[in-house]
C-alpha cells in the first residue's frame, strides 16, 4: 500500500503531526522553522555533513561570505526520510566540518510546487538594486517546480542568507518545459555581468544566459551533447579555478547524470575547457568521471572564491537506485548526507592530460595529536594494525610510497587495506595492484547490514604511475572516501554495518626491495558534540524536536 503523509501545522506553529494517510495533501514546513536533531546514531556520520531529521539531496547555494563562514544549502524533505517535498535547508561552518543547522530557508508556497536546486551569489554592487545601502545582498537562484513546468525564480536576503524574500516577479525565466532546471549563476568580471548555466535536463543541453543585473536573462549559448549522456543531464556548474604549475587559470564545466551512469544511477563528469562570458569550449571530445565510486552525485562550489584560489566543492553522497530505501531512515529518522568538503584544481597529468584533482579539505583539524599507528617503513612485505574502537567512528588511513620499480613486478605486488568491524568480522577490503598501470579497488561486499539490487559492491580504477604513489582512505561510520595519486582520482561509498568497523590492517606484498612504504592510522574528531543537536537560529517562534516530527511513523507516540 501507498501512503502520503500529511503535516498539520496550527496558525502559530507551535505543533507538529505527522501520520500516515491517503490525502494528496503536501507537508510544507515553512521557512524559518528550526528543527533539532540525533547525530550519536550507529549509522550516522560524525564529520561529514547530514540534516538533523529528513532527507537530504543536492547541495543548492554554497556560498562564502565576506567574513568567512561556508553556506551549505540543500534539497531537503523535512518531513520524511525518502525524496520529495523539497525545501532548502540550510547549515553553516567556519571550518566545513564543525556545522551550525540553520532554520529552514526555502519553502513551497503550496502543495503542487516544490523549490528545486539552484545557487546562490552575493550582489557586492547591487547591480539588482535590491540592496540598497549594503554589500552583502545575496541573490539565490532555484528552480521552481511546478505541475506544468518548472521555472527559474529568485529569492534575495538582507541579513547574509538567512532568511529570504521571493521577488516579487518571479518567474525569471519560463518557457514552459518540464525539464529545464538547477540554475548555477556567477559574476563574470572582465565583461561585467552575470552568468547563469540551467539544463535542458532530456535534450542533453547546457544553456547559458547572461544578464547585467541579475534580473533581466538574455541568451547566450548553448553547450550540448557532450561527453556521458546518460538519460539527462542535470546541476550544472560552471567554475574557473587554476592549472597546477601555470600561473593561468582553466575553466570547468561540471554536469551531472541521471540515470545512466556506467556503475549505474547517477554521476558527476566534468569538462575543462575555456569560457569567454557568453560561449562555453571543450578543450577535447575526452568523458571524465568526477568520482569511480557510485554515491556521489550533483557536486556543486561554493561561489565567492576568487578563480585564482582553489576551489571547494561538496557532493551529495549518494545514489539514485537506491537512496529511497536505506536503513538510516526507520532506524534513526534521517536520510542522505554529504560527501567530505574538497579542495579542487586542475592538473595536466600523465598521459591523460586534463584531470580535476580533488582532495578533503582541513582534515589536519579534526586529527589527533598522534597516530593511532605508524608505521614509517612498511616495506616491500609488512603489516600495520590499528585499533579504534575507543575513537568516534571516524577515521583515516594515509599510505606513501616512494622507491618503486614497475619494471618486473609480479601481478600479485600489492599494499592492501582491511577495514573490520571486530563485532560482527563484517569488513571493506581494498587496495592497490603495482603493476604497470597501478589498479586500485575496493569491495563493500562484506558489510552485512543492508543489501539491494542496485547497491553493487566491487568497484576499481587505472592509474598511471611512476616510482611514487600515494593514497588516503576515511571512514565515517557509513561513509568511505578514497583519494589516491595526490587526488587524481576519488570514490565515495556508503555502506550499512551491523556493527561499526573499527580495526584496520594494512599490508604490503611484493614490492620491489628499497620500495619505502609509510602508513599511518589517524582517529579523526566527530564534530557533532554530544550528539543532541539544537537549531542554532529561529524565526516566528518556529522550534520542533525530531521525535515531534516524526511521532506516529517510525517511533510509538
Amino acid at each position: 500500500m501507498h501512503f502520503k503523509l500529511v503535516l498539520l501545522l496550527s496558525s502559530t506553529f507551535g505543533t507538529l503531526t505527522l501520520g500516515q494517510s491517503s490525502s494528496t495533501t503536501t507537508a510544507i514546513v515553512p521557512a524559518g522553522t528550526g528543527l533539532s536533531g540525533d547525530y550519536s546514531g550507529h549509522y550516522r556520520p560524525q564529520i561529514h555533513f547530514s540534516a538533523p531529521v529528513g532527507f537530504i539531496n543536492d547541495p543548492n547555494g554554497l556560498f562564502l561570505d565576506d567574513n568567512g563562514t561556508y553556506h551549505l544549502y540543500y534539497q531537503y524533505n523535512p518531513t520524511d526520510t525518502i525524496a520529495g517535498n523539497q525545501h532548502w535547508g540550510h547549515a553553516t561552518s567556519t571550518d566545513l566540518y564543525t556545522w551550525e543547522n540553520q532554520p529552514i530557508a526555502l519553502a513551497p508556497d503550496n502543495s503542487t510546487s516544490f523549490i528545486f536546486s539552484g545557487s546562490i551569489v552575493i550582489d557586492p554592487n547591487n547591480t539588482s538594486g535590491l540592496f540598497p545601502n549594503q554589500t552583502n545582498g545575496v541573490l539565490a537562484y532555484y528552480t521552481l517546480d511546478g505541475p506544468d513546468q518548472q521555472t527559474q525564480d529568485l529569492a534575495h536576503s538582507h541579513d547574509g542568507g538567512y532568511t529570504f524574500t521571493k521577488y516579487a516577479n518571479n518567474p525569471l525565466i519560463a518557457i514552459g518545459s518540464s525539464q529545464y532546471r538547477d540554475p548555477k549563476v556567477l559574476w563574470y568580471a572582465p565583461a561585467q555581468h552575470w552568468v547563469m548555466v540551467v539544463a535542458y535536463a532530456q535534450e542533453f543541453t547546457i544553456e547559458i544566459l547572461t544578464s547585467p543585473n541579475g534580473l533581466d536573462w538574455t541568451f547566450a549559448s548553448n553547450f550540448t551533447h557532450h561527453g556521458l549522456l546518460g538519460t539527462q543531464y542535470e546541476c550544472p556548474n560552471l567554475v574557473e579555478m587554476p592549472m597546477q604549475g601555470s600561473d593561468t587559470t582553466m575553466w570547468l564545466l561540471y554536469i551531472s547524470i541521471n540515470p545512466g551512469a556506467p556503475l549505474g544511477g547517477s554521476i558527476g563528469q566534468y569538462i575543462p575547457g575555456a569560457f569567454n562570458g557568453t560561449h562555453f569550449s571543450a578543450v577535447d571530445a575526452a568523458a571524465r568521471i568526477a568520482d569511480w565510486g557510485k554515491d556521489n552525485y550533483a557536486g556543486q562550489f561554493f561561489s565567492n572564491i576568487p578563480g585564482t584560489q582553489d576551489q571547494v566543492s561538496i557532493a551529495w553522497a549518494s545514489n539514485w537506485q537506491y537512496t529511497n530505501y536505506v536503513p538510516t531512515g526507520p532506524a534513526e529518522g534521517w536520510a542522505s548526507a554529504m560527501s567530505l568538503p574538497r579542495v579542487n584544481y586542475l592538473r595536466n597529468a600523465t598521459r591523460t592530460g586534463y584531470t580535476l584533482v580533488s582532495l578533503p579539505y582541513g582534515l589536519e583539524g579534526l586529527k589527533g595529536k598522534e597516530a593511532v599507528a605508524s608505521n614509517e617503513d612498511l616495506g616491500g612485505n609488512g603489516t600495520l594494525l590499528a585499533d579504534l574502537s575507543d575513537g568516534s567512528g571516524a577515521f583515516m588511513i594515509d599510505v606513501n610510497m616512494t622507491g618503486l620499480n614497475l619494471t618486473g613486478l609480479s601481478n600479485t605486488a600489492s599494499v592492501n587495506f582491511t577495514i573490520m568491524a571486530s563485532g560482527s568480522g563484517e569488513a571493506i577490503n581494498g587496495g592497490t595492484f603495482m603493476n604497470a598501470d597501478a589498479t586500485t579497488w575496493v569491495d563493500r561486499g562484506r558489510i552485512q547490514g543492508w543489501s539491494n539490487i542496485y547497491y553493487t559492491d566491487k568497484f576499481s580504477t587505472a592509474y598511471v604511475v611512476e616510482d611514487s604513489f600515494d593514497f588516503q582512505v576515511i571512514v565515517d561510520r557509513s561513509m568511505i572516501e578514497i583519494f589516491g595519486l595526490e587526488g587524481e582520482k576519488s570514490a565515495t561509498l556508503v555502506y550499512y554495518p551491523e556493527a561499526l568497523l573499527d580495526t584496520v590492517i594494512v599490508r604490503t606484498g611484493g614490492l620491489n626491495e628499497g620500495v619505502s612504504v609509510s602508513a599511518n592510522v589517524y582517529s579523526l574528531e566527530g564534530t557533532w558534540g554530544s550528539g543532541q543537536v539544537q537549531p542554532n537560529g529561529t524565526s516566528n517562534g518556529t522550534a520542533f524536536d525530531r521525535r515531534d516530527l516524526l511521532r506516529g511513523r517510525m517511533w510509538d507516540a
